[in-house]
């Protein structure tokens, strides 16, 4: 096991879905000596959850199918799809296939018995937009079934567990503002009009309470089969 380090190392997920937390970070209220001790190692989920597995990160935003462990600690934080979401598809009529960078998707696709291919993130978000048709929104098919939202992810800590609380529970009572040149800057980068990433941006929620709970036990359980 790793020493606890003096920082506090934050396992980034570049994803549009976690913008709003990212910015919340840099606009945190805690001290100073805090805001330059959080490092950011940036990738994609399924590299984020090994990276934490081995301890290498304090706090992540972990796959839901990883973070079912005794020995992880939770916070009521996640990435949530309150009924559809765009960024989580199955392309119609195609060999079922894997995305490498996901984890819950994968499974998520298995238990809803949807073949094809799987694809995640930022680029399924364009791929969406370009063409609607081609494509099955997982997080749709889900609701549509059980009438739960859907939980991607959740906020689990290797150390630090109170200070990531403390950002956790200001984050939940916090409305956060996305500033022009920010949302500019992401428009420009992943090639989406800012008008849609806050559009895709209000398919989101964050806070996990008794109906995402519900939600991410039965996808759980679900899943078990699929181990």
């Amino acid at each position: 096991m790793l020493k606890k380090s003096a920082y506090m190392i934050f396992g980034k997920i570049d994803y549009i879905n976690l913008l709003p937390f990212h910015i919340y970070l840099k606009k945190s209220t805690l001290t100073n000596a805090l805001k330059k001790s959080c490092e950011y190692k940036k990738s994609f989920p399924s590299h984020i959850n090994s990276q934490f597995k081995k301890r290498r990160v304090d706090g992540a935003f972990i796959s839901s199918i990883e973070s079912n462990k005794k020995y992880i600690k939770t916070l009521p934080l996640g990435i949530v799809a309150k009924k559809h979401v765009t960024s989580v598809l199955v392309k119609k009529n195609t060999k079922s296939t894997k995305d490498p960078h996901s984890a819950t998707s994968n499974v998520l696709a298995k238990v809803l018995g949807i073949n094809g291919e799987v694809t995640i993130g930022d680029k399924a978000l364009k791929l969406y937009l370009e063409n609607p048709e081609d494509y099955i929104d997982l997080a749709k098919q889900w609701n549509t079934r059980y009438n739960l939202p859907f939980v991607f992810a959740i906020l689990c800590v290797n150390n630090h567990f109170k200070t990531y609380k403390k950002l956790s529970d200001n984050f939940k009572n916090n409305r956060i503002k996305i500033p022009q040149y920010i949302l500019k800057k992401y428009a420009h980068e992943r090639k989406i009009p800012p008008k849609e990433i806050l559009k895709y941006l209000s398919l989101i929620s964050y806070e996990i309470g008794v109906k995402e709970r519900r939600g991410l036990n039965l996808f759980l359980k679900k899943s078990r089969v699929f181990k």
